[in-house]
C-alpha cells in the first residue's frame, strides 16, 4: 500500500485537481482528513466528480469545519480542537492518496502544523503554481521537506515558466512529474488524459 501526500506552496495552487489525477492513475483511494468549509461541495466531492474508475473509495474527513479558514481557527470556531493522534488513516488494502490544506506550516492546533500530518513513509507530491514569490515559496517547501527526511516530487500547475522553474529543479535536484496546463476547464475526460500522462511516474514513487 502506497501512501502519496499532497501539499501545495499554498493555498488555490491545485492541490485538489492534482489529487484527482493521481487518484485516477493508480485507482487509489482519496482522503483529506481535515476540510474547512465548503461542507457542501467539499474537496473530496469535488475529486469523487472527477474520478471516472470504479475502485477508488472517497474516505470520510476526520474533521470537517465549517469556516474557510487556517484549520486551527475555523475549529476554534465549531468549538473543537484538532488532535493529530485523533487522525487515523482509513482502512483500506489500495493505495492511499491523502490531500493536506493549504501549506506544509499551516496550523491544525496551538502547537501542530499540517507537516506534522506527513508520516515517514508517505510519499510527498508537492503542487506549484507560478506567481510573484512562488519561487521562494516552493523552495521553502522542498527544503524543509528535505530536512525532515523526506524526497518529495513535484508538479507543476500552469502554463509553463521556464525561469521559474529551471531555477526550482536546480536548486533543489527535486524530481518532476510533470505540468498540469492551464486548460479551460476539468472533468473527468481531462483527468484521464493527465492520468495516463502522468501514470509511469507516479508508479515508481
Amino acid at each position: 500500500m502506497k501512501k502519496i501526500f499532497i501539499t501545495g506552496i499554498g493555498t488555490d495552487v491545485g492541490k485538489t485537481i492534482v489529487s484527482a489525477i493521481i487518484v485516477e492513475a493508480l485507482r487509489a483511494d482519496y482522503f483529506k482528513p481535515v476540510q474547512a468549509g465548503d461542507l457542501t461541495y467539499s474537496d473530496t466531492d469535488k475529486v469523487k466528480e472527477l474520478v471516472s474508475n470504479e475502485v477508488s473509495v472517497f474516505h470520510k474527513n476526520s474533521y470537517a469545519l465549517q469556516t474557510p479558514m487556517s484549520p486551527h481557527a475555523a475549529a476554534a470556531i465549531d468549538g473543537v480542537t484538532i488532535d493529530s493522534k485523533s487522525i487515523q488513516l482509513p482502512k483500506t488494502k489500495n493505495d492511499l492518496i491523502i490531500e493536506g490544506a493549504g501549506g506544509l506550516l499551516v496550523p491544525i492546533n496551538d502547537t501542530e502544523t499540517i507537516l506534522d500530518l506527513i508520516q515517514s513513509d508517505y510519499k510527498v507530491v508537492v503542487v506549484s503554481r507560478h506567481y510573484l514569490g512562488s519561487i521562494n515559496h516552493t523552495l521553502l517547501t522542498i527544503q524543509l521537506l528535505q530536512q525532515k527526511g523526506f524526497n518529495p516530487v513535484i508538479i507543476f500547475n500552469g502554463n509553463e515558466h521556464n525561469t521559474t522553474e529551471s531555477i526550482i529543479k536546480k536548486m533543489t535536484n527535486a524530481s518532476v512529474i510533470g505540468r498540469i496546463d492551464n486548460e479551460p476547464y476539468f472533468d473527468k475526460n481531462v483527468i484521464l488524459e493527465y492520468a495516463d500522462l502522468f501514470r509511469e511516474a507516479l508508479s515508481d514513487l
